[in-house]
């Protein structure tokens, strides 16, 4: 087992080998990189990860994370609100806006419904869904999930819940491979799959 000369050097690299794909060679160099920095450098690094934790806030609307009780694309007259893509987590919101091909609002679920993992539709922001179809009638519902048998399943249990004789729903066009996810997916790609969705009995 490897020597750390120091608890609190230990203790630093035992919590940044906790972050996603940061195995323990990575989080020792990353706890010396912060270790020779200036107090005030690392201060702040240590602040804005506090703030980011305490201050930022789930929009009451579409669960996406901001910075008030409405995110700035909910809040935002100039999309089309009749218009609702669902997606799995905030990181494929970033993707997805990063296309610059897509002008409606989200609805954050939250994750997919994976009862291996322990993750069932109670677990999820659906009933918030679905309750904001029924009350603001949306034109269309895009279903914008990766391509997963745990995202196909969550799409397929929407479909079901929802009340499909009054909205279209959609799914994202194939161009996303299966078992991909959107984050990963290339904007071109993933703008294409936007634009170029099918009604969502056609995917099925």
């Amino acid at each position: 087992m490897e020597q750390i000369p120091s608890k609190w050097l230990e203790a630093a690299v035992n919590e940044l080998a906790t972050l996603p794909g940061i195995g323990k060679k990575t989080a020792m160099r990353l706890a010396l990189h912060l270790l020779d920095q200036d107090e005030h450098k690392v201060m702040q690094f240590s602040k804005a990860i506090s703030d980011m934790k305490l201050l930022t806030k789930k929009c009451t609307t579409c669960c996406n994370i901001s910075d008030e009780t409405e995110c700035g694309i909910c809040a935002d007259t100039k999309r089309d609100h009749s218009l609702i893509c669902v997606v799995e987590d905030v990181r494929d919101v970033i993707a997805i806006e990063n296309t610059h091909q897509y002008r409606g609002v989200y609805h954050v679920l939250g994750g997919k419904i994976s009862p291996m993992d322990g993750v069932g539709p109670s677990d999820l922001s659906i009933d918030t869904l679905i309750e904001r179809v029924k009350t603001h009638k949306p034109n269309e519902l895009i279903l914008a999930l990766s391509s997963t048998p745990e995202g196909d399943t969550t799409c397929f249990y929407l479909y079901k819940k929802l009340p499909t004789e009054d909205i279209k729903i959609t799914s994202i066009a194939r161009g996303i491979s299966f078992g991909g996810e959107l984050e990963y997916a290339d904007e071109v790609t993933l703008g294409r799959s936007i634009l170029n969705r099918v009604p969502y009995k056609e995917a099925i």
